[in-house]
């Protein structure tokens, strides 16, 4: 089919709260970008933004926040990234749809990127376009810029009433983006009455952050999570919030009476400032965690004090990924591998003892599957989102749905998922993605998987014609879609054993996303 490109001086534009906004038209979407959703002294909270005349282009990607470490490109096959100009003033989203206008009432997805709540951006993976989902499900998809590391998550509680929630003002942006949609997104043919959020690894620790927070009551009606819950009893070393705001201070000569000061310090200096602290406190074996902090504002962590009653009411769908951080290498293809090698390279990771009983519970839970994948196995964030499923499903106010992303690639000798693998499936972009042809049924899980995500912000039921029966969970069992080379299946309980084998038998593990000293000047390498 011929795709149509269409953009004039006066076509396509809508009209916001703000002003009229133009956009252009591609291959069936009706594309809006950069569009600013607020506006925010350093560390104070969002206000709305300023209004202007006239007709404003929306053709460009929206500005993003600065990051602390500079990415360094590391392997691009597996995550394709693309970077971006930067600026503190980075609160805009970008806005895909099929059709506009205020009769449309089609449903919104908002999408909250990944990279923690340190780096990142809404347009920093290929595959986080929306076009996708908007022209072959009917969404409207929403991509969200907001403040990150330092710039969103400064503790200043100390210095002053403006800075009482400064380390969380950048999940207050998320607030801001979502009451825009709301008063406007019926502008682009959204319906703001069936609003999803949802996203990975940070992304989804935002969305089970949102739902923590009352000023986002009501500005969202379903919520999916990717990869995005960890134990809250991981030991990350974390720095305390109050004593790195106070040693940013000492770093730049501000004294306590004049914090406001810091709100005028150039983002390179203060950027150069942050890393000096960030080594200071790594020296004492501390390592400064950029994210929410439970207050007057936020609960917390719900596997630490539980589900907020307004979130037990939202209907969920948890999911991750079979390795996540733990790789599968091994020197040889496994499907070329004999039974033997297999073994051994389970062995190698586990140990004799343990690995016989890695294998025999992977076996189970896993049937037909190459047992060589067994080495890569996560247990973590599986066990994390397990233990979430079924705190929240046991509520039995809105349905919990989970998934398990299995599926392995050919790709280095055999590849099993990796943190990020499942997003071009979901987002029904993997085509856009090279190494999702790395499989011969790459149309089928594309389907298998954004497929159920649409029919759940249509409805709050991942179930559909052509998808697998998927049911949620009753709090104490806990069927699992499975999404597997084998074949797609729900499963019941299937690997809670395993989990608990595999941890227990597993080296001991620690996340740390920090850089390191001799990254400093260079960059990092991203994760996800």
């Amino acid at each position: 089919m011929e795709k149509i490109f269409k953009c004039s001086k006066s076509s396509p534009v809508v009209e916001t709260e703000q002003g009229k906004l133009r956009g252009y038209y591609f291959d069936g979407v009706y594309n809006f970008f950069g569009i600013p959703y607020a506006k925010a002294e350093r560390f104070c909270m969002p206000e709305k933004p300023d209004k202007w005349e006239g007709i404003r282009d929306a053709l460009a990607y929206g500005l993003i926040c600065p990051l602390i470490h500079e990415p360094v490109p590391g392997d691009e096959v597996v995550v394709p990234h693309r970077f971006w100009p930067e600026s503190e003033h980075c609160q805009n989203l970008q806005i895909w749809s099929p059709a506009i206008g205020a009769d449309q009432k089609l449903p919104v997805m908002v999408w909250f990127h990944g990279g923690g709540y340190s780096s990142g951006s809404a347009i920093e993976h290929v595959a986080y376009e929306g076009d996708g989902l908007a022209r072959k499900y009917g969404v409207v998809m929403v991509g969200v810029n907001h403040r990150l590391n330092v710039f969103g998550h400064l503790d200043l509680s100390a210095y002053g009433e403006k800075y009482k929630n400064s380390g969380n003002v950048g999940i207050a942006d998320l607030v801001a983006a979502l009451t825009w949609v709301r008063d406007n997104i019926s502008a682009f043919g959204g319906d703001p009455g069936n609003v999803t959020i949802f996203g990975q690894s940070g992304g989804g620790g935002k969305v089970t952050t949102l739902g923590q927070s009352e000023a986002a009551d009501g500005l969202f009606h379903k919520a999916i999570v990717m990869s995005g819950v960890f134990p809250p009893e991981m030991e990350m070393n974390n720095a305390d919030p109050k004593d790195v705001a106070a040693a940013l201070l000492e770093d730049l000569g501000i004294a306590s009476d004049e914090a406001d000061r810091l709100q005028k310090v150039p983002v390179p200096a203060l950027i150069a400032a942050v890393k000096r602290v960030e080594k200071k406190f790594r020296k004492k074996g501390l390592g400064v965690d950029w994210g929410p902090r439970a207050n007057y504002w936020y609960a917390g962590d719900p596997l630490k004090v539980g589900f907020r009653e307004s979130y037990l009411q939202v209907p969920t769908i948890v999911g991750s990924v079979f390795s996540e951080f733990f790789g599968s290498d091994t020197e040889k293809e496994k499907c070329e591998m004999t039974e033997a090698e297999r073994e051994e390279a389970v062995f190698a990771r586990y140990g004799k003892e343990n690995g016989e009983k890695v294998l025999a519970l992977y076996k189970e839970a896993y049937p037909g599957k190459d047992t060589a994948y067994a080495i890569g196995i996560d247990p973590i964030v599986r066990k994390a989102s397990a233990q979430y499923c079924r705190v929240k499903a046991s509520a039995k106010k809105a349905p919990v749905y989970s998934y398990m992303f299995s599926h392995s690639f050919n790709y280095d000798n055999g590849r099993s998922p990796w943190h990020c693998a499942d997003i071009p499936f979901c987002f029904a972009n993997s085509d856009k993605v090279p190494f999702c042809y790395s499989v011969p049924d790459r149309e089928a899980l594309e389907q298998e998987m954004a497929g159920a995500f649409a029919a759940f912000a249509k409805t709050g039921d991942p179930n559909g014609e052509g998808l697998c029966e998927w049911h949620p969970s009753d709090g104490t069992k806990l069927p699992t879609l499975v999404v597997d080379e084998t074949g797609i299946t729900e499963r019941e309980d299937f690997d809670d054993a395993l989990t608990a084998c595999v941890l227990e038998a597993m080296p001991p593990f620690a996340f740390d996303f920090s850089a390191s000293d001799d990254e400093e000047e260079e960059g990092s390498k991203w994760l996800y």
